[in-house]
């Protein structure tokens, strides 16, 4: 074997047939990150009396509370029902990335 262990002639081969699988890799990755993006999960709590709907970017997209739990005396439940709510919804979205994207390494 030559000075390059191979890759001597044909490099050139080699290099654009590397370059087409890099650029295909990069494509997948941005259809995935594309349907990441437009994925819509949803997290609720206080048995679904608050749910919030996030888009995969982690941007709200609704929020929606039973008029249940809507108590002038206690904001401050309700303030906590909101972040857990938000917090749910955005591990959900943080698992579709992962399943996704996890398949491109540093990408997630």
């Amino acid at each position: 074997m030559g000075k390059f262990g191979g890759f001597m002639g044909g490099g050139n081969n080699n290099m654009q047939a590397i370059m087409r699988q890099a650029q295909k890799m990069q494509e997948e990755a941005l259809r995935a990150q594309q349907e990441v993006e437009e994925s819509e999960v949803e997290g609720t709590s206080g048995g679904s009396m608050v749910k919030v709907v996030m888009k995969g970017d982690k941007s709200v997209v609704s929020l929606k509370i039973d008029k249940s739990v809507v108590d002038p005396d206690d904001v401050e439940m309700l303030e906590d029902m909101i972040v857990a709510a938000l917090n749910d919804a955005a591990k959900k979205a943080d698992d579709v990335r992962k399943e996704k994207m996890g398949r491109f390494g540093g990408l997630v």
